[in-house]
């Protein structure tokens, strides 16, 4: 058990830092209404967590990566508030975008990452 605590504490630390330095590269870089930098993470973290959930890797390399890093790397709360602050902004186009661009890439992201995992 603490084996597994400490696999999802490492990969939870790097993803963070990961998240927190590619969030503040994007948004300094690509100032926008939308969201660029979470849309970019959350699309990138659909396909890496579905090739680590295609794969048949360990389970310490499912709680390190899956679990950890892409626990702490995506963030759905952040989605969440990116999405209501559009809508109170009433930029209508960029929340549009955003959700079918988080929703429709995302889950064809998560295959297809599954299915690269899956011939590994």
């Amino acid at each position: 058990m603490i084996e597994n605590m400490v696999c999802v504490a490492i990969g939870g630390f790097f993803g963070a830092c990961a998240r927190f330095g590619l969030s503040a590269w994007a948004s300094r870089k690509y100032p926008s209404a939308l969201p660029w930098a979470t849309l970019l993470i959350n699309l990138s973290g659909s396909f890496l967590l579905g090739i680590i959930a295609g794969s048949d890797w360990s389970n310490d390399v499912h709680l390190l990566l899956g679990t950890g890093f892409m626990g702490a790397y995506t963030t759905f709360s952040t989605f969440n508030v990116d999405n209501v602050q559009l809508f109170r902004k009433r930029e209508w186009k960029a929340l549009a975008i955003y959700l079918l661009g988080s929703y429709v890439f995302g889950i064809a992201l998560a295959y297809a990452g599954y299915l690269v995992g899956k011939s590994l």
